[in-house]
């Protein structure tokens, strides 16, 4: 189901044409007001000069989304690399990152949940009982405590109230799928309110063992929980605490020699294992008389295991292949086990303060923010593998880094309805590492970066805004390097620049509204993910960062929602993206110069889409169909293979009533086969390790039914 670039916008043109004369012709209700919570003011989306995407909790509700990874293809230029169970390493208009890190980890993309930092650990991301989903595309920092050079992904949960709220939802479907969730919310005292949610997915997976017999070596098992208390101490302070806890034990068995991407033949399967613990605790004080105060705390506890069988096979598969040594054919021996954990803490301290009414600046015309941020990450890592029974690497590494962070905004509204906001960001990071191999590396450095953004008022319907962003991403250096390799000992701090024009619009009376950005960065000293096999030890697979002496990227955003009726609604989204290296040149594992300037971005696909319908009577009949779709794309920087263009359909049709709902959904209705990851190496000793395409896929169609009741 190939599609091209221009019958996308013909179907979704055509689609919305065709539909505006009933809308005209309908009594219909407005569509629906959405803030940016991430925003330090609260901003309405409507008015926020940047590309930003928000995914509500209707949406999330009305197709069945139950992770992170579910709605990933709904928004515009955001892509992930499926290098384990679940997405952690995510793309945001071509920037972030793609595999298992070596070394030191700073993520591109910020992840956060309720002020809880899980950046590089999104697989603990539920989609249960939350409000929204916030994707900030392009250098954030001026208005939040922690950095992000491509842009920031948000996750706003249900808060506590007051009015009594429980309910209980539970989803059963094909291989095997279970998950029961409930919530509970309501007063404890008339100042204190709490809430709580609870999820438990299972899953045997959609990969079957075929060598062991097995269908669940790549099993799903999360349980997941949060819980929020809030305190209204008096008129003036507000005190909120939130505790999030994530217990996944996946199994991981995802990779076939000869590609077929369901039935493998492993003699030992893998695990992707995450235990999180998070608590966020936040003070927000209107009691100053020139501003209000937020101070925001939280800390991230995490325990991570990836292992996986090397070799993709067993020991009964390789002894029946012939394997020359010493110009002897023999039979092949081939087994490699690769396993790493990790034990990562954060802590962070944030505090804002944000002028109110009384103090603003400049004849009373301008809002300011002012807000330092502190962060220390330690993280300790075992690696540890073996090559047919002998230990091969083995590394064990201590890592800290500190961040100190101050930064400022200030919003003017000026003349002839113009605004102007201004952002500036200042921060030092500093990191010691030091490993069993002997590397031992302390970078310092400081960096800048913010923002200026010009927005006007066109007229009660429509404003456009013009945004300039200088974002960062220190350098660092990779560990554990062959001597080959040993010019990448240490990489360099990256800067991206990026351009922005937006307009907004709210048309047909309030129904159909609309979202454009056209940008363009500028990338100086990219940080680019490399990877090469060792020729010496051809089962040894070295991953690495380098950089790449500029990249530059163009492309848009459009996002819209139409109201077409009381009844019916529409939402679509395109992304475009053109991502090439300008100058980038790397050695191959035979020392061969490989120049690929020009060449565009690997995970960088062209065009992203998006065409959903709801519909909803009075009977209580529900049915959603959600089309989403990417263009091809490169898998790495380090070699030329390509994931082909894809498209899945979704759909679900529930009866819903006052108090409780039954659902019927399913996911790749069409049952397309989606590469999510590729490689292109060596790893078949009977072909005396050529180089060939490994392909992961994605989640075949999925069935299930689905029964939430509200009380």
């Amino acid at each position: 189901m190939n599609i091209s670039k221009s019958s996308i916008s013909i179907a979704i043109t055509t689609a919305l044409i065709s539909l505006s004369s009933v809308a005209q012709s309908n009594s219909v209700d407005d569509i629906e007001r959405i803030t940016v919570t991430s925003s330090f003011n609260n901003q309405p989306l409507a008015q926020a000069p940047t590309s930003v995407a928000i995914i509500g909790e209707q949406q999330i509700n009305d197709q069945a989304i139950q992770h992170f990874e579910e709605l990933i293809n709904s928004v515009a230029n955001l892509n992930f690399s499926g290098g384990t169970s679940r997405p952690k390493y995510l793309q945001i208009r071509g920037v972030g990152e793609r595999s298992e890190y070596r070394g030191a980890p700073n993520s591109s993309v910020g992840f956060i949940v309720d002020d809880i930092n899980l950046s590089g650990l999104g697989m603990a991301a539920s989609m249960y009982d939350v409000q929204q989903v916030e994707v900030l595309r392009g250098p954030q920092g001026a208005r939040y405590g922690a950095n992000a050079l491509a842009g920031l992904i948000y996750i706003k949960s249900n808060d506590p109230t007051q009015t009594p709220e429980h309910g209980f939802k539970a989803t059963a479907g094909n291989d095997d799928l279970f998950n029961l969730a409930g919530y509970s919310a309501g007063a404890i005292t008339d100042k204190l309110s709490y809430r709580v949610s609870v999820e438990q997915h299972q899953q045997n997976g959609y990969r079957d063992n075929v060598y062991l017999n097995k269908d669940d070596t790549n099993a799903i098992d999360e349980f997941s929980g949060k819980f929020k208390l809030r305190y209204i101490a008096s008129d003036d302070l507000n005190i909120d605490f939130t505790y999030l806890f994530a217990d996944n034990d996946n199994g991981f068995d995802a990779w076939t020699l000869d590609n077929n991407g369901f039935d493998t033949t492993t003699d030992d399967p893998g695990v992707d294992k995450q235990k999180s613990h998070g608590a966020a605790l936040k003070f927000s004080y209107n009691g100053l008389s020139f501003a209000s105060f937020d101070a925001i705390t939280s800390y991230t506890t995490t325990e991570h295991q990836h292992g996986y069988d090397g070799d993709w096979a067993n020991d009964d598969y390789w002894a029946s292949k012939s394997c020359i040594d010493d110009d002897v054919a023999a039979p092949c021996e081939y087994n490699y086990l690769w396993n790493k954990t990790a034990k990562r803490d954060v802590w962070s301290q944030e505090f804002r303060l944000t002028s109110n009414e009384s103090s603003r600046i400049f004849d009373n015309t301008t809002a300011w923010l002012v807000g330092a941020y502190i962060s220390e990450l330690d993280e300790s890592n075992d690696l540890d593998s073996s090559y047919n029974g002998w230990p091969d690497e083995v590394v064990d590494s201590e890592y800290s880094a500190s961040n100190y962070a101050v930064f400022t905004q200030l919003d003017s509204i000026l003349s002839y309805g113009h605004q102007l906001s201004v952002g500036l960001r200042i921060e030092n990071r500093s990191a010691d590492y030091s490993d069993s191999v002997g590397d031992k590396f302390d970078p310092s450095e400081t960096m800048w970066g913010g923002h200026i953004a010009l927005s006007k008022a066109i007229n009660s319907e429509q404003s456009a805004y013009i945004r300039i962003a200088q974002g960062y991403k220190a350098g660092g250096f990779n560990m554990g390097l062959p001597a080959q390799l040993s010019q990448y000992k240490e990489f360099d701090t990256e800067t991206l620049v990026n351009y922005e024009f937006g307009v907004q619009s709210t048309l047909l009376e309030n129904t159909l509204s609309s979202r454009l950005a056209v940008f363009y960065m500028d990338r100086k000293d990219q940080q680019v993910n490399a990877s090469q096999q060792n020729p010496d030890k051809p089962q040894q697979f070295t991953i690495y960062t380098a950089n790449a002496t500029s990249s530059s990227s163009y492309g848009l955003e459009l996002e819209l929602k139409y109201q077409v009726s009381n009844n019916l609604s529409i939402d679509s989204t395109i992304g475009y993206l053109k991502a090439t290296y300008d100058d980038y040149a790397y050695q191959d594992k035979y020392g061969a110069n490989i120049d690929i300037s020009g060449r565009e971005l690997a995970h960088a696909p062209n065009y992203t889409f998006s065409l959903g319908a709801t519909y909803r009577n009075d009977d209580g009949l529900m049915a959603n169909i959600n089309w989403t779709g990417k263009d091809e794309f490169y898998f790495s920087d380090s070699h030329s293979e390509k994931a082909a263009s894809s498209n899945l359909l979704n759909a679900k049709i529930a009866y819903e009533f006052s108090d409780w709902s039954v659902s019927l959904w399913a996911r790749n209705l069409t049952d397309e086969k989606v590469a999510t990851r590729g490689f292109f190496f060596g790893n078949e000793p009977d072909l005396d390790w050529t180089a060939k395409k490994y392909v992961r896929y994605g989640a075949p169609r999925q069935v299930g039914v689905t029964v939430d009741y509200n009380f």
